[in-house]
């Protein structure tokens, strides 16, 4: 599941505000300054500074941002740029980049070496 998928399920486990403001934290990563390792701390303090109601809901969307977190930030230095823009839904910024130096931001994010 990348990025985009994972933010869409965690949506859809509740309409509680701080489920939802978990989704956009994570969703505003794409455009903002913060790089990979810094989503993963964002979100972990996150997750553990705030009250999700239902203990259910809370694991649900703890297990799904493991997964993620495991899969795409923890295996990133083994990844192409390529599988880094699929993993983290990044292939329609990067290509719409109008120049190198745009480009140059996504591989800073991704933590990338050109």
């Amino acid at each position: 599941m990348n990025l985009d998928e994972l933010t869409k399920n965690i949506r859809k486990i509740s309409k509680e505000e701080i489920v939802q403001k978990l989704a956009d934290n994570i969703q505003e990563w794409k455009t903002d300054e913060r790089n990979a390792v810094e989503l993963r701390d964002n979100v972990e303090r996150f997750l553990g500074n705030t009250w999700i109601e239902k203990r259910t809901d809370f694991n649900k969307v703890y297990g799904m941002w493991t997964e993620f977190r495991n899969s795409a930030i923890d295996g990133i230095g083994g990844m192409t740029m390529n599988e880094r823009l699929y993993w983290f839904g990044l292939f329609d910024l990067f290509d719409n980049a109008k120049n190198e130096a745009e480009q140059e931001k996504f591989y800073g994010k991704l933590m990338a070496k050109k």
